[in-house]
């Protein structure tokens, strides 16, 4: 028996985080699913306790400013497209009136640390959720396209194909195969 599972990550991220953090019996507010402000000063045992109780779970804590900078650039990109409502602004204009820095510093930064372009990030992501998309709705590739304010839909396929290796509809193909598979194998 398979049982498939639909997951809310930023419902998990809260969970997790709220259920870990209580223990320690400590005031705190969850300012988004990557940042915790700590309402009361922390002895450095306890902080070390709380980093190794979120590391299990995977957080690590980011404590270098040029990588906090780089997370809230990340963050801010992933709210951008996957919001149902993107913003019609380009996307540097954006991410700069949000973190409230020139592009050219957040690109800086960002380009030192991670080693690729925030241009990139955005590409990739932006596939990430062209993928989701497809494989869960029913919209057409000129509605995704229109979506995600690409200038057409040869420009969509175009950057899918060389992020995944597959234009957009053989990846449509390869969905609805393998959903015709699952519900076989249910049958």
């Amino acid at each position: 028996m398979k049982l498939f599972l639909k997951t809310d990550t930023h419902f998990l991220i809260k969970k997790v985080l709220e259920e870990k953090l209580d223990v320690f019996k400590i005031k705190y507010n969850l300012i988004n699913n990557n940042e915790i402000l700590f309402l009361e000063t922390i002895d450095t045992a306890i902080y070390d306790k709380i980093a190794s109780v979120l590391n299990d779970y995977g957080f690590e804590i980011i404590e270098n400013q040029k990588n906090i900078i780089v997370q809230k650039i990340k963050e801010t990109i992933i709210e951008m497209i996957f919001n149902d409502e993107a913003p019609a602004v380009k996307s540097s204009v954006y991410l700069a009136e949000k973190l409230n820095h020139s592009y050219g510093y957040l690109s800086n930064i960002f380009s030192e640390v991670t080693y690729t372009s925030i241009e990139n990030y955005i590409i990739i992501q932006k596939i990430e959720y062209v993928k989701k998309l497809i494989a869960h709705h029913d919209l057409t590739l000129t509605e995704i396209a229109f979506k995600l304010n690409y200038s057409s839909v040869a420009h969509l396929s175009s950057q899918f194909k060389n992020t995944t290796g597959i234009t957009p509809s053989a990846f449509q193909r390869i969905m609805k195969k393998r959903t015709q598979i699952t519900n076989q194998n249910i049958n």
